[in-house]
């Protein structure tokens, strides 16, 4: 049975059941810190068993993509080297929310697999916690499983916990035993049993988590008013068992991707040979890649974008291992896609983006990679007596250790990842100091936030609120997004000489956030004026600061103190023009280059706005072309801009487009601009587009590897763009002596013409009518026919005239020989001599005629047989330099055979 069809049957059955289909959730978590990436089919359901939110239902079934590959689950250094272990695996799972319990659970899971999957039942183990009584007897009563195939282990094997607090409860968990039918008679001891498992000859197909209780600070169990069921499949391993196959690797989820690996390096697979691992971390590492940039991790230096970085890596490095000196990851990405792509859609939807980005990170680590395999070799020699996975002890049994500062330099400058160092390490018998490796690495973060501070960038000074008079204990308000001038009153204030910091009880004054930049403007008091030139976050509460331009604030403030806020109208309208452009240019690009682009930083000023996003490669100048039109379509079509607050979790469900990495609260803000875009946004907008005005892509770059940058104007300054383009375009008509619209074709016109002269002047120069004087021609007798001798002194703007002429003088005739002196425009000269490739065969050589030429002028030189170049000492000699060539060459005659 294929993979594809148990994941169908196992969907099927449940929905059958009233169950809801919940699609995969992103293996990104949505809003939980504490993961980096998602682990089981639960997390995305994680809330509603703690209790804050609810679903309109009470049973769902999920086939959800999973990684384990960084944090408390990393299986990435099993990879390969075991059967079961994967970096990216299916889970499948059913779950109860209050509804259904043990009894359900259980009967649901022995059906499914004995009944609809066919799985022998008299192969099945069943294993629960020492204390649960219930579910030991619902397996034995309810389907029948003899109390000698029902084992009863501890809370390492079979109690789950989400936390250290919270929901928890006993597990059952469903093995299945491979042995062959004669090995199976009889009973075992539960350390035989636990033993089989560990070799892997029982399988554990199915955990079953029954969350029954609340664990509390001091760890005492209350039971949940509604216990709950959270159970969790692995698709590959059924797989391996309907398929009757040894290893998850051998399942058709696998096998397509290592013909792929094989196909690539150039041999088959081959499980049993020491090469099979490589093929093997290959095949897993292409699929969790896959799915990482598919759904929005791209390969960084921190976070869930450096575990990717680390898998890729690992995977260059297999492939290394097996002779490959070019990119091999990216066309088993490829394959995953064929293999996936059905069931995920997404993967064919950002196909080109999965193949640019993997391929752009193998090209780049294999530049470094020789060089840090080559240290790694003088670092870590292989041992007498060790071979590759194995490793011998140094002295008094100690492994020998890689200090930290290589390991470090393995990372900085070669860019090896120190668990990949630690691995290779271990493969040879050594260690790796990796207490000195932190070190090294905290120190060049030091030297990093010291350079930070010496260049004026703040390291994270906060202000307190010393020094403060506080004239009222009323909370403040954001009312910016309303109106952008108010009469309200002084919070608290704090004066220093000529400058003064106001917290105001309404603030119309956005602080810079988001990528949006603060706001300026004024506050105007009773006889006194403050220009507003900073907007900060003191104690929690936003304040205005800047210099008193007219008048003196009272000593001491009245209270109230009443004053008019005023943004400035024009800085706020372009800033807000430019925010919603950003918008606009997200939803284009995504559009136009894929759904792979999602923002990595931002700034909205006044005058311009930046966007970064995820991309590999530049913008065609037809994408760009397309880009730039389809913001201007949006701005012409005059879109309202709409503003309303949702639970954070419906405003995902419709499709708002969230920062990558970024926190929310339950409530969030979402701007949208219907039928363009829909985002997350917490910066001040236009009420229509069409405020905009104008969109103009001013610049396109890269600032990191897989991040681009737009910049681009709108409105005035986009206006302004153009005024200035035009200016520059009419200078350029006026050099030309033509009008704007003509400046084009005028100056095609003088290119051609520069073309075409340039042909001229190097044809003169070959044929020897650019400032040539001969000062020597003869033709000299010889028994294989006559040599033809030009002695020439030439005017040359560089040594490439001369070769030029050379060319073009040894091309008109098979019996040449030629000397030039050229005077360069420095007032230097320097001599050639040339000689048709027929008299080389002779013995006339150019190398030795420039010799004897340059001799007479107190020059040294050499070169080939056929063109020949020499300094000059005494230019004065030159002329008759010349004129003894032809008696040189008539020399080498003679000598000639």
């Amino acid at each position: 049975m294929r993979a594809s069809e148990i994941r169908k049957r196992f969907l099927e059955f449940f929905a059958e059941r009233d169950h809801r289909i919940v699609p995969s959730s992103s293996l990104v978590p949505g809003d939980d810190p504490t993961l980096l990436f998602t682990n089981a089919g639960m997390v995305q359901f994680k809330k509603l068993f703690l209790g804050s939110e609810e679903l309109d239902y009470v049973r769902a079934v999920t086939s959800q993509k999973c990684v384990r590959a960084g944090g408390k689950h990393n299986d990435l250094e099993e990879v390969g080297r075991t059967a079961r272990h994967h970096t990216f695996f299916e889970m499948l799972g059913n779950f109860s929310f209050g509804d259904y319990f043990k009894r359900e659970a259980i009967r649901y899971a022995w059906d499914l697999l004995t009944e609809e999957l066919g799985l022998d039942p008299d192969r099945m183990y069943a294993t629960v916690h020492h204390s649960d009584d219930e579910a030991a007897g619902l397996w034995e009563e309810l389907v029948g499983l003899p109390s000698h195939r029902i084992y009863r282990l501890g809370d390492k094997d079979n109690f789950w916990q989400m936390a250290d607090t919270g929901p928890c409860g006993p597990c059952s968990e469903v093995h299945y035993d491979t042995r062959p039918g004669q090995d199976r008679e009889g009973s075992l001891t539960v350390e035989r049993f636990e033993e089989l498992g560990e070799a892997g000859v029982f399988l554990e197909l199915w955990n079953l988590v029954f969350m029954q209780y609340d664990r509390d600070q001091d760890g005492t169990l209350h039971p949940l008013p509604a216990p709950s069921i959270d159970t969790g499949a692995g698709l590959e391993r059924i797989a391996a068992v309907l398929q009757g196959v040894d290893s998850n690797y051998h399942t058709d989820l696998f096998l397509p991707l290592l013909a792929q690996v094989g196909e690539t390096v150039e041999r088959p697979y081959d499980a049993a040979s020491k090469e099979g691992t490589s093929y093997r971390v290959l095949a897993d590492h292409s699929r969790a890649v896959a799915f990482l940039l598919a759904d929005g991790v791209f390969p960084s230096n921190e976070g869930r974008g450096y575990v990717l970085r680390r898998i890729l890596r690992r995977a260059v490095r297999h492939a290394w291992m097996l002779g490959r000196r070019e990119p091999t990851l990216v066309e088993v990405v490829d394959s995953v896609v064929d293999v996936m792509g059905d069931a995920y859609p997404e993967l064919r939807l950002r196909r080109e983006h999965l193949l640019n980005t993997t391929r752009g990170e193998e090209e780049r680590f294999l530049t470094t990679i020789a060089g840090g395999m080559a240290r790694f070799e003088e670092l870590a020699p292989l041992q007498p007596g060790t071979e590759v996975s194995g490793g011998v002890a140094g002295e008094e049994g100690k492994p020998p250790v890689i200090p930290g500062r290589e390991a470090f330099r393995l990372y900085d400058t070669f860019g090896f990842p120190l668990d990949l160092t630690e691995l290779m390490a271990r493969e040879r018998g050594y260690e790796v100091g990796v207490e000195e490796f932190h070190a090294e690495l905290e120190a060049q973060r030091e030297r990093s936030r010291a350079h930070r501070a010496q260049s004026g960038v703040p390291v994270g000074e906060e202000e307190t609120l010393e020094g403060w008079t506080f004239l009222s204990e009323e909370p403040q308000a954001f009312v910016g997004y309303q109106t952008r001038r108010v009469e309200t009153e002084v919070l608290g204030l704090k004066a220093d000489e000529n400058w003064l910091v106001l917290q105001l009880r309404e603030n119309p004054f956005y602080v810079e956030s988001g990528g949006q930049v603060s706001d300026r403007g004024q506050v105007v008091g009773d006889g006194w004026t403050m220009e507003v030139r900073e907007v900060h976050s003191i104690g929690g509460q936003v304040a205005v600061s800047g210099p008193v331009t007219e008048g003196r604030i009272p000593h001491p403030p009245p209270s109230p103190l009443h004053v008019r806020a005023e943004v400035a109208e024009e800085e706020r309208h372009d800033t807000e023009r430019n925010h919603t452009a950003t918008h606009l240019l997200h939803a284009a690009l995504r559009r136009v280059l894929g759904e792979h682009v999602v923002q990595r930083g931002s700034l909205v000023a006044p005058d311009r706005l930046r966007f970064d996003f995820a991309h590999t490669a530049p913008l065609t100048a037809e994408e760009r072309r397309r880009v730039e039109e389809m913001v201007n379509r949006a701005i012409w079509a005059d879109h309202p801009v709409l503003v309303q607050y949702l639970g954070h979790p419906e405003a995902l469900a419709r499709g708002a487009m969230a920062l990558f990495g970024e926190k929310y609260s339950d409530k969030v803000r979402v701007v949208e601009i219907p039928g363009v875009s829909l985002e997350l946004c917490g910066g001040t907008h236009c009420r229509h587009s069409g405020e905009i005005g104008l969109f103009r892509i001013v610049a396109e770059t890269g600032v990191a590897a897989g991040v681009r940058r737009i910049e681009a104007v709108t409105g005035p300054a986009a206006f302004q763009h153009f005024r200035e383009a035009e200016g520059r375009l009419g200078e350029v008509a006026g050099l030309l002596k033509t009008r704007p619209d003509n400046a084009p074709g005028r100056l095609v016109q003088l290119l051609q013409e520069k073309e075409e002269l340039e042909k001229l002047l190097v044809g003169l120069r070959k044929g020897g009518g650019a400032g040539e004087e001969v000062l020597a021609e003869e033709t000299l007798e010889c028994p294989s026919g006559p040599i033809q001798y030009r002695g020439v002194r030439l005017k040359a703007r560089s040594a490439d005239d001369v070769r030029d002429w050379g060319d073009g003088y040894r091309a008109g005739g098979a019996r040449r020989v030629g000397v030039v002196a050229a005077d360069l425009p420095d007032g230097k000269a320097i001599l050639f001599a040339f000689v048709s490739d027929g008299l080389i065969r002779e013995g006339i050589r150019a190398d030795t005629i420039i010799k004897e030429v340059a001799r007479r002028v107190d020059g040294k030189g050499g070169g080939r047989p056929h063109m020949a170049q020499a300094g000059v000492g005494d230019p004065s000699e030159l002329e008759e330099a010349l004129r003894a060539g032809s008696e040189i060459v008539r020399g080498m005659i003679v000598d000639s055979p």
